[in-house]
């Protein structure tokens, strides 16, 4: 089928556009620069002008059957007022324009439109959260909230919608990962805070595999995690990271440096949650790295 697709030039979208066209699809991009865009990916991909800020044409879905939408400010920035605003408009206001051309369109039959586990909030401490867990309140929480709502309005149009609440995405070219690298490598890394606080992650190509079965599983709807089915704390994850590249990792960050850092951001990585993928498994996804020294090892090792 005809796949639009928004946020193609971020760190899961390149990727995601050459596992569609594997998979028999046609790719449409819906980009600010979409000439930019374009240069990234296969020949082939067709492209329309989207600022997640302009009402959008239906014309500019180009007859598209099914929609996925990653596009969004990044979070990982310090959350000046004006940070905040284009983190909220970004996705709340791009997706309610996105489904408003959808549901125009008339074409479109599936939308998948990302959210995030910041949706539980970042003091949940060791409860296992599932689809069915109570949401959070803090700003990222009030984001994903107000975000997943717009996204439901095409379900609730007769769009059949998936909203995968992603976790923390692993891989060397981009996120957290990229990140930590450096500092690990020279055996500086070391775990941040306290590292009690859990750290839902999930390989790439477990991310893109699920964004892929929310698309085709035509019974699948709503809120799905993608995160591995096996979290872990902080002090895990870094003991797990030092072992797969051979290096210490005996400096912690303290929180306060987090804080002075990053301000109220820095919640996001010293709160944290433990997010299982129930409906993930229950409807029978495989997950190609569930566990972490294995996924680590696989990456960077």
């Amino acid at each position: 089928m005809k796949v639009a697709l928004t946020g193609a030039s971020g760190f899961i979208g390149p990727e995601l556009v050459r596992r569609l066209l594997e998979r028999g699809h046609t790719v449409h991009v819906l980009a600010r620069d979409v000439k930019r865009a374009l240069a990234r990916l296969p020949e082939g991909v067709s492209g329309s002008f989207f600022d997640a800020a302009t009402p959008l044409s239906p014309d500019a879905l180009g007859g598209a059957e099914a929609v996925v939408h990653l596009a969004g400010e990044p979070v990982a920035q310090r959350w000046t007022e004006s940070a905040r605003q284009r983190i909220h408009d970004s996705r709340v206001v791009g997706t309610r324009l996105l489904v408003e051309a959808m549901k125009a369109a008339g074409t479109v039959r599936h939308f998948v439109s990302a959210s995030a586990i910041g949706i539980y909030g970042d003091e949940r401490g060791a409860e296992p959260l599932t689809e069915s867990s109570s949401l959070g309140d803090d700003f990222l929480a009030r984001v994903c909230r107000a975000w997943e709502a717009e996204a439901l309005e095409a379900d609730a149009a007769g769009i059949r919608t998936v909203v995968p609440r992603i976790g923390v995405v692993l891989h060397p070219e981009g996120g957290a990962l990229k990140q930590m690298l450096p500092p690990f490598r020279l055996g500086v890394g070391g775990r941040m805070g306290s590292g009690r606080q859990y750290m839902s992650w999930v390989h790439r190509d477990d991310t893109l595999g699920l964004l892929l079965f929310a698309l085709e599983q035509g019974e699948l709807r709503g809120p799905m995690n993608v995160t591995a089915p096996e979290p872990v704390t902080n002090a895990d994850f870094t003991q797990a990271l030092g072992a797969a590249l051979g290096r210490p990792t005996v400096l912690p960050v303290p929180s306060l440096a987090l804080k002075v850092a990053f301000g109220e951001m820095s919640r996001v990585v010293l709160g944290g949650q433990r997010v299982l993928p129930r409906l993930a498994l229950e409807s029978g996804y495989r997950f190609q790295h569930p566990e972490l020294p294995e996924t680590l090892r696989s990456l960077v090792g």
